[in-house]
């Protein structure tokens, strides 16, 4: 089976003098904090706030898991280990030959730099190594994230475990509701592409959505599922110039960043409970 090495990215390496990998990742985690602009998910009285590039890559690993038909389990998972191999970044650099938001590294058999830089085939490469291991869905997390990973820490995940099942929760539909999700970004750039946002749903999701001018409409086909389909397009709305997300009785407004409940007579409301509309800048 082929496996990474973890690039020594926790925290406390810059108090204890560790690797240059470690003191670059734990500047621009703690900068992310400070950050104007970010996300905040919120689950079981606990809270992960994200730049949004990290939301993105969160977003991205959630949605292959939902694509699957995985449960959330694998990926909180996910999550957790990317969140220390990486703090949910897409880097063209680690330990060794390391790369990408797992570290997967091409030399251990996870594919070329090209592909496992590519967060949607990182997130497969991941998930196809993590079903293999027996009883994966039952096990401890972090035991489970090191037979994937083969770390030179394999306490590590534990550390990201809660984090992962914040995210898992709300990206995968679980909580029920989007309104757990408050993205707070600046203004759009004027380039945002219905096309372009269809095309990633349908590699992402695997829900294939319908054109209509400004908006992409996507038919989730059940109601947690829409709900992923919210909230990955509002945790990818930087990168895409996404102005506004709608589910169910529920819109989410880039101009403030929060969910508001749609008026009975909302011209734009969706059809069905299982439709997902997003308007682009």
């Amino acid at each position: 089976m082929p496996r990474s090495t973890t690039a020594r990215l926790l925290i406390p390496a810059l108090v204890i003098g560790g690797s240059a990998t470690a003191a670059v990742l734990g500047t621009r985690w703690v900068a992310s904090e400070l950050a104007p602009q970010h996300c905040t998910f919120v689950a079981a009285d606990q809270e992960v706030r994200l730049t949004p590039e990290q939301a993105a890559n969160a977003a991205t690993i959630a949605a292959v898991s939902v694509q699957r038909g995985l449960p959330p389990r694998a990926a909180t998972i996910a999550l957790a280990t990317a969140i220390q191999e990486s703090k949910l970044r897409n880097l063209r650099y680690g330990d060794a030959d390391s790369q990408g938001l797992f570290q997967q590294r091409p030399s251990q058999g996870w594919g070329t730099v090209e592909q496992i830089t590519d967060p949607v085939y990182a997130s497969n490469a991941f998930y196809d190594e993590l079903i293999e291991v027996q009883g994966w869905d039952e096990g401890v997390v972090t035991e489970v994230a090191q037979e994937v990973q083969r770390s030179a820490f394999p306490d590590a995940y534990a550390d990201h475990e809660w984090e992962g099942r914040v995210l898992a929760s709300v990206l995968t539909g679980q909580e029920g509701t989007a309104t757990d999700l408050r993205c707070r970004l600046g203004d759009t750039a004027g380039g945002g592409s219905a096309g372009q946002v269809a095309d990633k749903a349908a590699t992402q999701l695997g829900i294939t959505g319908t054109i209509e001018g400004a908006l992409v409409r996507l038919e989730a086909g059940d109601p947690a599922r829409a709900w992923a389909a919210a909230t990955w397009a509002v945790s990818h709305a930087q990168a895409e110039d996404v102005i506004s997300v709608q589910v169910q009785d529920r819109t989410w407004e880039r101009s403030s960043g929060e969910w508001s409940q749609n008026a009975d007579d909302d011209g734009a409301a969706s059809t069905s409970p299982t439709t997902v509309v997003i308007e682009m800048g």
